[in-house]
C-alpha cells in the first residue's frame, strides 16, 4: 500500500513536458467550466444541509 502511494506522488514527475506552443485563448475551456458547476454544486450542497440543519433547531435559545 505504500508503495502506491508513493506512486500516486511521484505520477506528476513522470508526465510529459510542456510541449511550449502557446495556443490563443478564445473562450473558457471546458474544465473552467466544469470546475464553475462543481463549486456551485458544492456551495448549494452546504447551504442546503445548513438549512435543514437549522430548521430543525427550532427557534433560538436567546
Amino acid at each position: 500500500m505504500r508503495f502506491l502511494f508513493a506512486l500516486l506522488i511521484a505520477n506528476p514527475a513522470l508526465a510529459a513536458p510542456h510541449s511550449g506552443v502557446v495556443k490563443v485563448r478564445t473562450g473558457p475551456e471546458l474544465s473552467d467550466i466544469v470546475l464553475f458547476v462543481v463549486a456551485a454544486l458544492g456551495v448549494w450542497f452546504v447551504r442546503r444541509a445548513m438549512r435543514a440543519r437549522f430548521a430543525k433547531r427550532g427557534t433560538p435559545k436567546d
